[in-house]
């Protein structure tokens, strides 16, 4: 009897902890959807001002291995990126780019510095993920 007993408070505990744990994921969730700065896609998403200096995107530029200058324009390579970034030296110094957190479409025809991290690509001699945009003058 007693064991039974024992089996029955241990279903009510593991049902209890799961239904716990269940509301704690609903609400992190929730949390995260609606607060824009635990995301990064809050206020720093977009230009903060039109003037040379202004930034987009993450305050941490130092957790970000690389970076480039140049005119950011619309469109990738053999769908690879959503935009490219023309530097001088030619065609073969061109960086192409994705971003998720970072609108880049805001700084199309702008002279910008980029910090991101590179990754592997099969068409684009560079393809960088993006994490902070700078306007520059």
């Amino acid at each position: 009897m007693e064991e039974q007993s024992d089996k029955k408070v241990t279903r009510r505990v593991v049902g209890v902890v799961y239904a716990v744990l269940i509301v704690l994921g609903i609400g992190t969730g929730y949390l995260l959807s609606t607060n824009n700065t635990l995301t990064g896609r809050g206020s720093g998403n977009g230009i903060t001002s039109g003037e040379a200096g202004a930034t987009a995107g993450s305050t941490q530029s130092k957790i970000f291995k690389d970076s480039a200058e140049g005119t950011l324009e619309k469109g990738g390579i053999n769908g690879e990126g959503t935009h490219k970034l023309i530097r001088q030296g030619g065609e073969s110094q061109t960086a192409y780019l994705v971003s998720s957190s970072v609108d880049l479409d805001a700084f199309a025809g702008k002279k910008v510095k980029v910090w991101g991290e590179t990754f592997a690509a099969k068409k684009a001699a560079w393809l960088m993920d993006v994490g902070k945009v700078e306007l520059l003058k």
